[in-house]
Order: structure tokens, then sequence, then C-alpha cells
């Protein structure tokens, strides 16, 4: 059997498990998840939540800690559709990976949500939210730009904090936070910090700031226009986005180089603490020094210590000089032994090599070679007469037989020509095709009018499927309700409170949950207008 040598180095399981483990929370540490809750049985009794996120494809499991499952505003219930915020991490006993919820949301959206969500994807196909694309804050920078509103407090946060860290040379450039107005005050602003020269009369930023307090999704529509994302994107400056509270999301968020959750925060982000930076470096240096002073003493004593340990130069080659007298003395004696056995055996072994006895071996192979030539001269005479007995009688039948063979194809040949001549030949093939071209011209008019016919039919018959469709009732208002089995409701009185149901309408599906008091005792009322926004789509 080969042996097959490699030098792959060798993990073990948990080295293995812990590598996919860092890899997967590095990739995903911030994750948004749209799916259907499975498996949702309530707390365990350690307090934490478990069950399963799942579409029509695939399925993800999920775990909200105990602390978390407090803190949500959305509680899970069984068969809701949500969007899930968390990371992403692994379960290395069984090898699993799995979602660590930190926020649900019911999911659903209306057009601006729609919109919002269609933008997002596109610009990040295109890329523009790539992890390697951004790039790190720059430890202490210099000059700091601002983009907010001049007159809100954000600007006074950021600056009050700044002050409070580390005093530096900020620059302003006042824009409108909300309207339509906003965005292009916004690009404007990135792309004029960035047109700066680094040696101007105004200085270049070495940062930049976009900030503005909370609000609702339409306040916040502004951080949430292709061209603002383009323009952080774009950026040469590094980019913190501070746009709204911790909760709010937008979409320069994920262009902007780091996403703080407040402009307090990224204040913070910004510089370090410049006392704590002072004592820092004071810390830093005198342990330097002691180290410095550590390590020399240590190299003296360890010089010292290899320096008494060393032997003296002649006994390190004493036992070598006494080793190479002793081989000097016994090569002499070695020698002659040598000389005199190998005279031994050359005698031995002359007395098989006499004169007379080598005569004697050749006479023998001679007369023995003899032998075999007589018999093999006598064997081959044999052979080549039972040759010529067998293979004469052959040959003088040969002649004769090849003759006639000539004289039956020549016969056989002169009866076909007449038959074989090139006339009546081309008058068969002018018949045969003139026979064959009406045919070709019926079959090719009936494929014609049979591939009309089946296409007028196929035609009446979309006609017929679009009258039919009950698509047209729901493009007129009317909606289309099924149970969570996929059934048809007809009738209020098959529902309950809680029961799940499919409303599918003229442009999509969504998902409602049956409130109130069974329909037997309920009043009809006016449905009101739909007024549940919602606050984010991440």
């Amino acid at each position: 059997m080969t042996q097959v040598l490699t030098n792959a180095t060798e993990f073990t399981v948990s080295e293995i498990a812990q590598a996919v483990k860092r890899t997967v929370e590095d990739e995903f540490g911030h994750v948004r998840v749209r799916g259907e809750i499975s498996g949702f049985r309530g707390q365990h009794s350690s307090g934490h939540a478990y069950f399963t996120l799942k579409d029509d494809a695939a399925s993800i499991d999920a775990v909200v800690w105990k602390g978390n499952y407090a803190r949500l505003t959305f509680k899970p219930e069984e068969g809701l559709e949500v969007i899930a915020t968390g990371r992403l991490t692994t379960f290395p006993r069984s090898s699993k990976y799995q979602i660590v919820i930190d926020n649900i949301e019911p999911a659903g959206a209306g057009a601006l949500m729609a919109l919002l969500e269609e933008r997002r994807r596109k610009l990040l196909a295109e890329g523009l939210f790539a992890r390697e694309r951004k790039r790190p804050l720059p430890y202490l920078p210099r000059v700091i730009g601002v983009v907010t509103s001049p007159t809100g407090a954000v600007i006074r946060d950021i600056l009050h904090r700044l002050a409070d860290r580390f005093p530096s040379h900020v620059l302003l450039w006042p824009v409108r936070v909300q309207g339509e107005t906003c965005a292009p005050e916004v690009v404007n602003a990135i792309e004029g910090f960035n047109a700066l020269a680094p040696d101007g009369p105004i200085p270049r930023p070495d940062l930049l700031i976009v900030a503005r307090g909370g609000g609702s999704i339409e306040d916040l529509w502004g951080f949430n226009e292709e061209a603002v994302v383009r323009a952080v994107a774009a950026s040469r400056i590094p980019v913190i986005s501070a746009v709204g509270h911790e909760t709010d999301t937008t979409l320069i968020d994920y262009a902007s180089d780091m996403r703080a959750p407040t402009p307090t925060a990224a204040a913070e982000a910004a510089v370090p603490v410049r006392t704590e930076l002072i004592a820092y470096v004071e810390d830093q240096g005198s342990r330097q020094r002691q180290a410095a002073r550590r390590s020399l003493a240590s190299l003296r004593d360890r010089l010292r210590a290899a320096g008494a340990g060393l032997p003296r130069p002649g006994d390190l080659v004493a036992m070598q000089r006494q080793s190479l007298d002793l081989a000097s003395s016994q090569l002499s004696g070695a020698l002659r032994h040598f000389v005199q056995s190998r005279r031994l055996v050359f005698s031995n072994l002359a007395a098989a090599f006499q004169p007379r006895l080598v005569r004697q071996r050749r006479a023998e192979l001679l007369e023995k070679l003899a032998h075999l030539d007589h018999r093999g001269a006598a064997g081959l005479g044999k052979t080549i007469e039972r040759a010529r007995l067998t293979y004469v009688p052959c040959a003088r039948q040969l002649a004769g037989a090849a003759a006639q063979s000539l004289e039956r194809k020549h016969t056989a040949l002169a009866r076909l020509a007449p038959r074989l001549s090139p006339q009546p030949l081309e008058a068969e093939l002018r018949h045969a095709r003139s026979r064959a071209a009406p045919l070709a011209d019926r079959l090719a008019q009936a494929g014609a009018q049979a591939i009309s016919a089946r296409r007028q039919r196929l035609d009446q018959f979309e006609k017929l499927l679009d009258t039919l469709s009950y698509r047209n009732v729901l493009a007129r208002g009317y909606t289309l309700v099924q149970d969570d089995a996929g059934g048809v409701v007809s009738s209020a009185a098959k529902l309950r409170p809680g029961d799940a149901l499919r409303l599918t309408f003229a442009d999509g599906e969504t998902g409602a949950i049956v409130a109130g008091t069974p329909p037997s005792r309920r009043k009809p009322t006016r449905p009101a207008p739909d007024d549940e926004s919602q606050e984010s789509l991440f």
C-alpha cells in the first residue's frame, strides 16, 4: 500500500468549530431577518425564548435572551411574520448556526417603506454597503466637520461633548435636516467639505459627522435619498452617521464608515478622552522604562550564568585528540590483517582456475554445441520438406480457380451493363421529383393553417382566463381572505379572536389577526382607516 505524505495542518474539532464561530460573528455582526415564527412555546424555564424563523425555502434557529425578551415592545407569537434584528452565531456542540435576536418588529410595509426597501436592495447590489469599503476613523482628528442644523440641540450636544472629552477645531456646515431641501443641502455639504484643500485658508476636516435628532420616517426621509447615500459612500473623508435616536436607522447608516446611535455618541466616537489619553501615555512610558530595566538586568544575569557554565577550550578537544591517537595506532595492524585475509581468499580460489580444468570444461561445451547444431539442421530440413508436400498441390489449383472466378465476374457485368445506363435513371429521378413537389406545397399550407388555428384558440382561452380571474375582482377594491391552512374564508361566523389570516390584495399579500368578540355577538361597525405606521424598516 502506498502511503500519501502531506504537510497540511491538522486541526481539532474544537479549533474548527471556534474558527467557524468567529467567522460567522465577524461577517454577520448585525443582521435583519424576515420570516415566520415557528415552534414558539413561550419562554423557557430559564427565561430565554427559543423558536425558528422560516420562509418557503429555509429556516434558521432563533434565541432571545432573558434580558432582551423583557425589553421587547413586540412579543413573538406562533405563526406571525416578523422582522428580527440581531447577530448570527454558531452552537459548536451541535454544529448549528442561529440568530441571537435583540429586537422584533411586525412585518408589513406601506408604499413609503416598500420604496425604501427597493432602494436599499438596489444600493446593496451596487456594493455601497460593503464592509470592505468602510475606512477606519482617525484616532485624533485635528479638524471635525459637522453637517447638521445650526439652531437645534444636536450641534450643542456635539460641541459640549467634544469640549468635555478632547477640545477640537469644529467646522459647521448648516443644513436643513428635514423637508424637500434636506437631501440636496446635505449632499452639497459633504461634497463641499471634500472639495476643501488640505492646506487652504479653511482647513479640510479629518472626520465628518452627519447628525440630526429623532423623528418619524417621514422626518428622516431626506437621509434615505439615493443622492445622500451616494455622497456619503463617495466621500474621501471618513463619515460618522448619527441620524435619529438609537432605534432609528436610515440608508446613510449603511453607507457611512461608522453609525452612532445618537449625536452625543458620535462625538464620543470621534475623539478620545484627553485626560485618559495623557494618563495612558504616562502609564505606558513608565511601564516601558520598567520593562527595559528588567530586561537589561535579566540579560546581564543570563550572560553571567552562561559564561560561568562554559567549559575550557582544551577540555572540549581532549577527548577527540585521544580518540585520534588510538585510531592512528590501530591503523597499521588493521591494514596487515586485511591484506592477509584477502591473500587467503585468493589462494583458495586459484585451485579452481587451473589450465587443465579450464581446457576440459571448454572441450565439453564445444561438443555439446556441435550436437545441438546437428539436431537443429536435421529438424529444419524435415520442416521444409513437410511444407513443400503441403503447399505445392494447392499452388497448382490456385491458377485454375482464379481464372474461373474472373470469367464469372465478366459474365455478370455483361448482363447488368444494359440495365445501368444513365438515361433511365435520370428519367426516374425527374418523375419522383415532379410527384413530390405538390405534396410538399400541400404539407406547408396545412402546417401554416394548423398553427394559425391553434394560435387563435390560445388567444381566446387567454381572454377568457383574464375575464374569469379573481385578480380583476381584487383590482376593484375587494380582498381575498384565507385562513392559516390556505382555505378561503367566506363567512365571518367561521372566525374566532386570535385566528391568523392572510389577506390578498391586487398588489400583494399581508397577514392579519382576528381581534374583538366572536361574530355572533359583534355589532357591525364601519372599518376605521388603517393609520398604523411602522417606525423603521430596518
